[in-house]
């Protein structure tokens, strides 16, 4: 949702309700572990009130652990969070399940599978960047590719969902999909700043069985 038009946000959501989406996708940035700031508490605090689809979270902020609660109470129903943000990462993940809330873990493009392995047994989601965090519009960055086939191996053992976001063009979900990745971020690469009506784009990307948010 960093991407979407605020001057009429309460449009916004109201079209990508109808559109079919499955979730909102909402950065949290601190301007610290990213260089950027994005989506206040007002910003959530509103699109949760008024749309018709699940939030997730994606806390791109020091210290995730601390405002797990706060994203619960505001409506996450998914938290995403980097783990090397946290000094106790398995800690973050059991308080999001005992909130009655998915995990997600976010690897950021330097960030190794091997890195994260011993969350995988315990967590919901796995969310690959293939930008670095912080800003829309940058490039996909291939070098991340190999990931994918690394966390389908580890997939059949721990069942988890693999999620991708940065620069998702529809070329992409294409050439992702084939490689294990089920749920789809999309910004302006295809869904926001188009001459098309976010109902057309998620039908026809939705003609490929994909899993939007």
């Amino acid at each position: 949702m960093m991407c979407a038009n605020f001057s009429n946000l309460e449009q916004e959501v109201n079209s990508l309700d109808n559109a079919g989406i499955d979730f909102f996708h909402m950065d949290i940035m601190d301007g610290s572990f990213v260089p950027n700031f994005g989506m206040g508490l007002q910003d959530y605090e509103y699109i949760g009130k008024i749309a018709q689809h699940p939030l997730d979270a994606h806390l791109m902020i020091e210290n995730p652990g601390k405002y797990v609660q706060l994203f619960s109470d505001l409506g996450a129903q998914v938290i995403y969070f980097h783990p090397e943000a946290d000094q106790q990462p398995a800690r973050v993940i059991d308080n999001i399940h005992g909130l009655g809330k998915k995990a997600g873990i976010a690897i950021n493009p330097g960030t190794s599978v091997t890195a994260v392995e011993g969350l995988l047994p315990i967590v919901d989601y796995v969310m690959v960047m293939t930008v670095n965090p912080g800003f829309a519009g940058q490039p996909f960055l291939d070098y991340v590719l190999p990931k994918f086939e690394q966390l389908t191996a580890l997939q059949k053992q721990f069942g988890f969902t693999i999620s991708v976001d940065g620069a998702i063009s529809r070329q992409r979900i294409s050439q992702l999909k084939a490689l294990g990745v089920e749920n789809f971020i999309l910004g302006t690469s295809t869904l926001f700043n188009k001459n098309q009506s976010y109902q057309t784009i998620i039908d026809e990307v939705r003609s490929e069985n994909t899993v939007l948010a």
